[in-house]
């Protein structure tokens, strides 16, 4: 559907930036040295035969890309130019997609991406994303917590050396051979019958674990 929307010379495009795109991700991704605390968190959901709702900064879209590539993570992108080579991008890295925005198509794509968490199939929200503000947590993957019973949960990554892009999130890029801290928190679970005002509350104590685990990614790169 999303192809019939663009011309032939942007699908072109699409399909040659992802290839670049995945080239240059999966070279640098290979020299990071990474350090994980929490991983067990991970684990534990999975031993329970739960599956996880994986929550971020848009920022981190990049590193986080390549740490948790190839788990059949599906991800909301949008259906424009940008999100069908971003698609084409992810799914080289074992990604499933979503196609749809806060703008345009996002009911259709929470109800997909409902449908796969409820299959057994992780999702992941970038939770400021795609549009900001910066560091404000949007209702979505909360929302689908409660839609699914699937606990969130949250992560955030920083770098020893890295760039930051001029763009509205100052999106990080870890430089080669940089160390990559992921620090991922406690899941959180979010009950099928909360109220809009626990919703809230959920959605701002996000915000703030999000903030603490940015502080323990930084200290594991003292």
């Amino acid at each position: 559907m999303t192809e019939r929307r663009l011309s032939r010379v942007q699908t072109a495009q699409a399909a040659l930036i992802a290839t670049i795109g995945y080239r240059l991700l999966a070279t640098l991704g290979s020299t990071y040295r990474w350090r994980v605390d929490g991983y067990e968190h991970y684990d534990a959901i999975r031993a329970r035969q739960q599956t996880p709702i994986f929550a971020f900064w848009h920022g981190r879209i990049l590193p986080a890309t390549y740490f948790w590539r190839d788990r059949d993570i599906v991800v909301m992108t949008s259906e424009n130019f940008d999100g069908e080579w971003i698609a084409r991008t992810i799914r080289r890295f074992g990604y499933g997609t979503a196609r749809g925005s806060s703008s345009r198509g996002g009911r259709r794509a929470l109800v997909q991406l409902r449908r796969e968490v409820r299959q057994g199939t992780p999702a992941a929200f970038t939770l400021d994303g795609p549009r900001g503000p910066v560091r404000v947590a949007q209702p979505g993957a909360v929302w689908l917590a409660r839609l699914t019973g699937s606990p969130l949960l949250p992560f955030h990554i920083e770098a020893d050396r890295g760039w930051s892009l001029k763009n509205w999130d100052r999106s990080l890029v870890p430089r080669p051979f940089s160390q990559v801290a992921v620090a991922i928190g406690d899941p959180i679970m979010v009950g099928r019958t909360s109220s809009e005002a626990e919703l809230e509350t959920t959605r701002v104590t996000l915000e703030r674990i999000l903030r603490t685990l940015e502080e323990r990614a930084r200290d594991m790169l003292e």
